[in-house]
Parts: C-alpha cells; sequence; structure tokens
C-alpha cells in the first residue's frame, strides 16, 4: 500500500518538520509521504529492469548493497544475507551466503586493491573479505569485537581502500565515527563522533575515495556530504554540503556515493527515491527516479553502481529490482 497524500500545505509542512529536523532514523525517514517527494524527472527510460522479490537464485529480500567489479560483474547483498553475483543484463551467475545473520545483515560491500570483495558485515562488527568466487579470506578480517576502544565497532557501514592500501571503515549506533586501519588491518586513527555539527556524523553509510585521493561521507541522517583530506595527521574537513528536503540539490538520506567518468558525483538518496547528479561543489545537474513502482521510478534505492559502457545500475531496494540507466 502507498503511503497517504498528505491533505493540506500545513499537513505537508508539519511533516516536513518532523523529517528534516528531529532527528529521526532511516525507519521513520522511509514513512515520508507521496506529496513530499519529487515525481520524475523526464530522464530517458531504463534501458533495463530486472529481479523479483523471492528466495530463490536471482530474487531478492530487499537488497541493502551494490558493487561492480573490475570485470562488470554485479554483488549484490540482501537481508537474507545472500551474496548474489549477476552479469549486467541481470543473468545470475553464483551466490553464497555470509557466515552469520542472526544478530543483521551487511551493508556495504566495496573493492580492496587485490581484488578482493569487502563486505561490511554490519551486526557483527567487522569487515569480511571474501574472493570473487566466494571464498572467505578469514586471515584478512577486520575488526569483530562492539565496543568503543580503537580498532572495535558499531554497525559497520561501509569500507573503502585507498591507494596506499590503508583501509577506511565508517560506523554508526551510539558511536558514528570514521576509522583508518593500515594495509595489515591494525588500526592507525579515528575522527567523528555522533552529531550534527562539522565533523561529526548521523550514519555514515557511503564512503568513496576521488582520483585526488580526498574521502567523500554520505552522512545519511544529517543529510549531507562530507569531504575529508586524509593525508594530514589529522583528517581535515575538505568541503561540506547538502540542504534536507526533496526540492532539486537538496538530499533525503543519502546512502551511495558514485563518482562518473567526467568527475561528477552520482548520489543515491534512500528517503528521496531518486538518483540526483552533482558537480563537486554540490550543484544539482541531473535526476532520475521519484516515487513509485513503473520502470524508471524508484521506492527506497539503497546504493548504484557503474559498469565499464558508463551505464548506471540502482539497486531498487523495496521494488526488489535492479534498474540500469545509459546515462
Amino acid at each position: 500500500m502507498n503511503p497517504p497524500i498528505p491533505n493540506s500545505a500545513s499537513t505537508q509542512t508539519r511533516m516536513s518538520r518532523r523529517t528534516l529536523f528531529a532527528g529521526v532514523s532511516a525507519s521513520l525517514l522511509a514513512s515520508v509521504p507521496l506529496g513530499c517527494v519529487p515525481q520524475n524527472s523526464g530522464q530517458s527510460p531504463p534501458s533495463s529492469v530486472w529481479g523479483r522479490m523471492g528466495f530463490s537464485e536471482g530474487r531478492f529480500q530487499k537488497a541493502r548493497a551494490i558493487t561492480i567489479s573490475p570485470e562488470d560483474e554485479l554483488y549484490i547483498v540482501d537481508k537474507m544475507g545472500r551474496l548474489q553475483v549477476f552479469d549486467v543484463d541481470g543473468n545470475f551467475l553464483r551466490g553464497w551466503g555470509t557466515p552469520k545473520i542472526d544478530q543483521g545483515k551487511p551493508v556495504g560491500l566495496g573493492w580492496s586493491n587485490d581484488g578482493l570483495l569487502m563486505v561490511a558485515d554490519t551486526h557483527y562488527f567487522r569487515v569480511l573479505f571474501y574472493t570473487p568466487q566466494g571464498e572467505l579470506v578469514e586471515s584478512r578480517t577486520i575488526g569483530g569485537e562492539f565496543g568503543d576502544e580503537p580498532g572495535q565497532f558499531h554497525f559497520v557501514t561501509d569500507v573503502v581502500q585507498d591507494k596506499r592500501g590503508f583501509y577506511i571503515v565508517g560506523q554508526y549506533g551510539q558511536v558514528d565515527r570514521i576509522q583508518e586501519f593500515d594495509p595489515d588491518g591494525k588500526f592507525v586513527r579515528m575522527f567523528g563522533s555522533q552529531g550534527r555539527e562539522i565533523g561529526q556524523f548521523s550514519r555514515p553509510q557511503g564512503l568513496e575515495l576521488d582520483s585526488e585521493g580526498l574521502l567523500w561521507i554520505a552522512d545519511a541522517c544529517n543529510h549531507r556530504i562530507q569531504v575529508y583530506d586524509m593525508t594530514p595527521t589529522e583528517p581535515k574537513l575538505a568541503m561540506m554540503w547538502g540542504d534536507p528536503g526533496d526540492q532539486v540539490g537538496q538530499l533525503q538520506t543519502p546512502y551511495g556515493l558514485v563518482f562518473d567518468q567526467d568527475g561528477t558525483l552520482l548520489v543515491c538518496e534512500y528517503a528521496n527515491h531518486r538518483i540526483q547528479r552533482f558537480t563537486r561543489e554540490g550543484k544539482s545537474l541531473e535526476i532520475w527516479g521519484g516515487y513509485g513502482k513503473e520502470p524508471g521510478q524508484l521506492l527506497h534505492p539503497w546504493g548504484l553502481a557503474l559498469d565499464s559502457k558508463r551505464r548506471m545500475h540502482v539497486l531498487d531496494s523495496e521494488n526488489y529490482r535492479v534498474q540500469r540507466f545509459d546515462i
């Protein structure tokens, strides 16, 4: 059932204020009503739509992360803790499960410099490493202990590896922060805390490194993007932009980040049901999606990936499918 449409401007205003400023969680943001989100912006329709709800191979139970390999294979993890691998046309290739799922399931995927799949095993407070064929490389695991001390985690969101081989890991919970580990997985440093001030985070959900080595962070529940220079002894804020809302250029729960080949940033907005393209300085250039179930519309997308042909694959999570756009 679709959420109700507010019946007056005052109702919409009250709901917007609650959503934007009350410090609500992503689960509450999921209730943003139809009248408060943008509709399809007139972009070209998707070139491919595939996937459906289910438990068998090739089907999804609210998929929550997507990444693409150098060989143009899509890796997707869902709420069953299943990692499924597809070609760019949606044909199932192989799959496997994470070791444990009783406490929760992963929400982040990435690639190490040596070609291993990195899995943010969120509710087990660790990063797992797999070969592309699904073999767990246990010796590479980072973390595994819940806590506030260096090297311990709350809920792990995402992981990237920089050119030096250092791993950068995000987390949320009672402590929202970023931790860095050396190529051997040993703790190096950490920064950030939970909050809305500069240098604080509220669910740093998506991490991305640009060609200059800057760390871009989707500060999801603060509805903004933070950018850090990681070269100083203490990470330095280089840029921060984004205002909460559903208008062009605003953000509502950004989850996924991907740089296009032209240097612009593609941002997946969970609560606005859309993908938005920005300049590095935060100027909106294009929008795909809008609330709905039709091709080209989205329902709580969790992430996106770009293949070698510059096609955008969007994880349309609560429509239980993937949509591909030729951008």
